[in-house]
């Protein structure tokens, strides 16, 4: 992780564990310069980096400023990080519905720049919002990166994991959406009726390096999730 990146996210945890909200004011950037001991240039670039990712808002000649005022219930279509962090005010579950080492499918393998040769994890699970179902979820998972998953761990935050237990840095995704009707199997598993309507996202997670890891299909129970985008002149 470059130096600007890694002051980013200890900046963004500062706000967290302090629960600043919006509107509130954090250090200008010359104290921030004095506090990690770096150059305006490596400041800038965090910023710029809190900025896109809609975490902060900069306003010339006054300051920098927290924006973090969303819904809650909400999922954020932009996060790299999963959702359960959206949720935290929410009890989130897990449902195994199948675990395995396997090949992967083709759009997978593509997906994640392997063979179909190699190995990944596969996880497919429904996952819960106090008691709910919330989505469907389908992982790939290279193995080669991604080096040990146990029912114990899917069944709780895999990003979490990945992060905290791995000491992986996550870094961009890539995700496209698509609505269509539920498929008998799938309206089965998110208690609903087939042809009901549905969202499926698909996402291609990458580390700061740009390998990619994961290749998820995620399909959400229309009757539960809520979705937001948070934009800004970066996005325009």
């Amino acid at each position: 992780m470059l130096k600007y990146q890694q002051i980013a996210t200890e900046i963004e945890k500062y706000i967290e564990e302090n629960s600043l909200q919006q509107g509130d004011k954090l250090p200008v950037i010359e104290a921030l310069m004095n506090q990690y001991e770096v150059s305006k240039s490596t400041i800038t670039k965090s910023l710029e980096l809190l900025e896109k990712k809609g975490i902060i808002f900069q306003v010339r000649g006054s300051g920098i400023f927290v924006r973090r005022h969303h819904r809650k219930g909400y999922i954020s279509l932009l996060s790299n990080q999963g959702f359960k962090k959206d949720l935290e005010d929410y009890q989130i579950t897990s449902q195994i519905i199948d675990f395995d080492v396997r090949k992967p499918t083709q759009e997978a393998a593509q997906s994640l720049n392997l063979q179909e040769t190699d190995e990944v994890y596969y996880v497919k699970r429904v996952r819960y919002i106090n008691g709910q179902t919330l989505c469907l979820e389908e992982s790939y998972y290279h193995k080669g990166i991604i080096t040990y998953l146990n029912k114990e761990i899917i069944s709780e935050s895999i990003f979490h994991y990945i992060t905290e237990g791995l000491g992986l840095k996550v870094g961009f995704s890539d995700m496209y959406l698509q609505v269509g009707k539920l498929q008998e199997e799938e309206a089965s598993l998110l208690g609903l009726e087939s042809g009901d309507p549905k969202l499926c996202a698909e996402s291609i997670f990458h580390l700061t390096n740009g390998q990619p890891f994961d290749f998820s299909k995620v399909t959400y129970n229309y009757e539960q999730s809520q979705f937001f985008v948070q934009g800004n002149s970066h996005l325009l």
